[in-house]
């Protein structure tokens, strides 16, 4: 019960049905915030409590000063969690340890229950194994249920053993579209209120959501359970940065080229731990499919959240997408009476504004190993080709090209070029050279969800077919819809057959390319370009494309809109001009341009016109938690705890409450701490903690043939993310991270200094050599350390490595907080300051003094770091809030709540 301090609480009638709510124009000075503060205002409103939620926070909410930086802590209550099973599993997986750790310190196991709605949807499990052919589908389905039984059986138990935990099962969709085509509620009924529809998810796109009016974010797995047991997110109230739209798109730019020009615009201004929210005239000319989009992308370019109000058009989608009658009348009515409607003429209070006239906006693409590296595409063969020489040269730890003259690659009109003669399965032979564009994947939430453009997709191959062209030989493409609707509205409109025909064959409703399941390429392609160390490419609708992330064999990733991807499969190179030079000949020998085969803007429109209806969405969704046969027939314990397996190579009780008292000892500085990795800029949680594939040569892999799992069944580190084994040799393990104390390795790779002459070694065996002696470790890092994925397991195998500390130049804001929540130290090099101004090598020891100031309920500014070799500096404690502090001085924030959830 809210303590209703400002007497907000009130009745909305809708129709038959009354809802109680909490007014916001109660609060003084309400009416000028940010639709995205206003929902954080009723939040607080709703959850008021008297003590971790006082009137004087909803005050300092309503008095908000939008010049002020950050200083007012509050304290929100999502009104649901959402997770994709790589991140869910270990969700779940440490529920189930709570359950067992409560009950060894004599506390209730049936007090672990979620307290909020939490929902997960199974779509990162899917590998494109097969591809190009009719049964693909079929056949990656078996595959997936074949590697994953041990994990799906864990989530079936979870969902019989759980209160409010619902999964959706494997060959769905992608979690992000499911969320906004069946479970966003956008204003949310429970227990008779009405309010915002608010939420946290594991996967750092939970941000889609944001296109339908629904504030939510991406946050660590482990902050994720505390919200589902009822903790509050701990936040600062943030700066609101206005981004205002105005005009229309011009014919041939789609959603892709949008959203691209908005990553690079705000990545260049920072928005790191701010919100973004969209206004202006602008908005109302921008579908809901091009809101969800930019709102997917908000992680690209660092905020926090990209948000659009609600109007007509949020109400439209909600009706086609089969939300039944009251409930769009309540969102309306809800909307309007809260101010939360959408009035395209007005200014909110901004910290900040952007603008962008949508007419500018131009066909793009970005890469190759960022989503803000925008390239307009009529210069991105030029682009390629200076950015290719980054990949074929020999280059020095530093960066810096090293090679002698006569070692330089050899070269076609000044373009690196290598061609290697290749011979297919069916005898015939093509050759392969840098750039050859290997991978081509319609994949990911960001544009599969987006009817307009995966349409255009599916024109451009039919134009493609009846020109005669196809896919290039040694192209592996791939199309993996967010939802069946996707493929329904291509049956409904004839254009299945067409996709098929230029290789675009269902490989599964998953994420797939874009989390790293892109699958092996073909042997002859694969052999090619390892045996002769090619330059090739990848092109995908996806959100990440960075380094080693798609396929270890492709160096070169791009992100583009659909129809462009199969463009590129039909030209097959990223040398070519795919504006000005052919695409390929026709059946008489024609050439054949991008602009004979992109659809026009009528012609998409006509499509989604009449192939896409309310009933398709009704049939997707009707039954959606039951599962298929397969599903259904799976053995499951039962029983409020787990039976773990102790053979199991997927699913194993983690170690965290091991030996965990009732309460936490006093904090302690670090003393003697070694480096375990030396790390430059835009290390991203892909380095820290791959989600693709296993090599046998690593740790990783020589445990899982330890174990008797052949090299065929080892599966991907996304998907054994429920055995912390399997994960902390995966840690720092990324084929492309670069360890500078290692130099000329590239992967998993560190200098022992507990050994004589400090030897190059994996970094696992080398921390478990530092553990066994009783030395800390530190990690030394760059800007923009930890962005990309809401990647939890990035903290916990740093944390399960030793690691007590990490310096970094600046924090992606989820990893920051994920390593607090696993009781590892992160603090900032002194303004200006970096690990090569101060002179530090990473061979140096390293004391922290001054960290014992936690003991005294503050949290140091500070703290002093001091070496061996004499370089002392005060580096800046990056503990944000109080809430903060308590987690890390109870060692993380799962014992945190384990250890409140006993004392009540």
């Amino acid at each position: 019960m809210s303590a209703n301090s400002f007497d907000a609480r009130s009745t909305l009638r809708v129709g038959d049905e009354s809802y109680e709510i909490f007014k916001l124009d109660k609060v003084e000075g309400s009416a000028r915030l940010p639709y995205s503060l206003k929902v954080l205002l009723e939040n607080l409103l709703r959850t008021e409590d008297g003590a971790n939620i006082t009137a004087d926070h909803i005050r300092a909410l309503g008095n908000w000063d939008s010049q002020a930086q950050p200083s007012q802590e509050i304290q929100f209550t999502p009104a649901r969690v959402i997770m994709q099973d790589f991140t869910g599993v270990p969700c779940v997986v440490d529920l189930a340890t709570m359950r067992e750790a409560v009950k060894e310190l004599g506390g209730d196991p049936a007090k672990i229950n979620p307290l909020a709605p939490a929902e997960l949807v199974i779509d990162h499990s899917v590998i494109a194994d097969k591809f190009g052919t009719a049964d693909a589908f079929g056949q990656n389905v078996e595959l997936e249920y074949g590697r994953n039984k041990e994990r799906y059986q864990f989530l079936r138990w979870g969902q019989t053993a759980f209160d409010e935990f619902k999964v959706v099962p494997p060959g769905t969709g992608i979690v992000h579209q499911v969320n906004i085509e069946h479970l966003a509620r956008t204003v949310m009924v429970r227990n008779g209120q009405a309010y915002p529809d608010t939420l946290v998810g594991t996967d750092s796109h939970t941000t889609m959501v944001n296109g339908l009016g629904v504030l939510g974010w991406g946050v660590g797995g482990i902050e994720a359970e505390a919200a589902m047991l009822g903790q509050p997110v701990s936040m600062l109230i943030p700066r609101v940065v206005g981004f205002k739209l105005t005009g229309e798109l011009k014919p041939g730019t789609t959603a892709t080229d949008l959203v691209l020009t908005i990553t690079e615009m705000l990545r260049k201004h920072g928005v790191v731990g701010k919100f973004v929210e969209f206004y202006g005239e602008g908005v109302a000319a921008t579908s809901l499919a091009n809101r969800a989009t930019i709102g997917n992308m908000s992680p690209e370019f660092g905020s926090t959240a990209a948000i659009f109000p609600i109007d007509d058009e949020t109400l439209n989608y909600l009706r086609l997408t089969g939300r039944d009658a009251q409930q769009v009348a309540l969102v309306e009515a809800y909307a309007k009476e809260q101010g939360l409607w959408l009035d395209p003429a007005a200014e909110p209070d901004f910290s900040e504004k952007l603008e962008l006239d949508l007419s500018t906006v131009v066909p793009s693409i970005a890469g190759p190993k960022r989503p803000q590296d925008r390239i307009v595409l009529a210069n991105a063969a030029e682009q390629f080709k200076i950015d290719v020489r980054n990949y074929v040269d020999s280059v020095d730890e530093a960066g810096k090209e090293s090679f002698p003259a006569s070692d330089a690659p050899a070269t076609t009109n000044g373009v690196p070029s290598n061609p290697v003669l290749v011979t297919a399965p069916d005898g015939s032979t093509y050759e392969l050279d840098h750039g050859a564009v290997t991978v081509a994947a319609i994949t990911s939430c960001t544009n599969t969800s987006n009817p307009y453009v995966m349409v255009a997709a599916a024109l451009v191959a039919k134009k493609a077919v009846e020109k005669g062209l196809t896919r290039k030989p040694w192209v592996k493409t791939t199309l993996a819809p967010g939802s069946k609707v996707v493929t329904d509205y291509f049956d409904k409109a004839g254009l299945t057959p067409y996709l098929d025909k230029v290789g675009f064959n269902l490989v599964g409703y998953g994420c797939t390319t874009c989390i790293g399941n892109s699958g092996p390429l073909p042997d002859e392609v694969s052999k090619a370009v390892n045996d002769h160390d090619l330059a090739v490419t990848s092109v995908l609708s996806g959100n990440r494309n960075f380094e080693g992330r798609i396929n270890p064999d492709v160096k070169m990733n791009y992100l583009a809109s659909p129809p462009l991807v199969v463009a590129y499969a039909l030209a097959g190179s990223m040398k070519i001009d795919i504006t000005t030079e052919a695409l390929g000949v026709d059946q008489d020998g024609n050439p054949v341009y991008l602009k004979d085969v992109w659809p026009t803007e009528a012609e998409v429109n006509d499509v989604v016109a009449n192939a896409i209806g309310e009933d398709m969405f009704n049939k997707s969704y009707q039954d959606v938690f039951a599962g298929d046969a397969q599903w259904q027939a799976l053995s499951i314990p039962t029983g409020d705890t787990f039976e773990w397996d102790t053979e199991s190579t997927y699913v194993r009780k983690p170690p965290y409450f091991e030996g965990m008292a009732h309460e936490p000892s006093p904090v302690e500085d670090i003393q003697g701490a070694r480096v375990l990795a030396k790390l430059g800029d835009s290390v991203t949680t892909d380095h820290i903690s791959p989600a693709g594939a296993i090599k046998a040569d690593t740790p990783a892999g020589k445990y899982l043939t330890e174990h008797g799992v052949q090299r065929r069944d080892f599966n991907s580190y996304g998907s054994r993310r429920g055995n912390h084994e399997v994960m902390i040799r995966g840690t720092f393990a990324n084929i492309r991270l670069r360890n500078q104390i290692a130099p000329g390795t590239e992967g998993g790779f560190t200098r022992d200094f507990t050994q004589e002459d400090a030897p190059v070694s994996f970094i696992y065996d080398a921390s478990r050599n530092y553990i066994d002696q009783g030395i800390p470790l530190v990690v030394l890092a760059g800007k923009e350390y930890g962005s990309g994925s809401s990647r939890d397991w990035a903290a916990k195998g740093t944390a399960l490595l030793g690691v007590k500390a990490v310096i970094a130049e600046s924090y992606e804001r989820i990893h920051r907080s994920n390593l607090i929540g696993m009781g590892v130290l992160p603090l900032q090099y002194p303004e200006g300051q970096t690990a090569s101004s101060l002179g530090l090598t990473g061979e140096e020891t390293f004391s922290f003094s001054g960290v014992t100031e936690l003991n005294n309920g503050s949290t140091p500014r500070t703290v002093k770091v001091t070496t061996d070799s004499g370089v002392e500096f005060d580096a800046v404690v990056r503990i944000d809030t109080p809430g903060e502090a308590d987690y890390y001085r109870n060692g993380g924030i799962m014992q945190y709540v384990l250890r409140s959830l006993i004392r009540k």
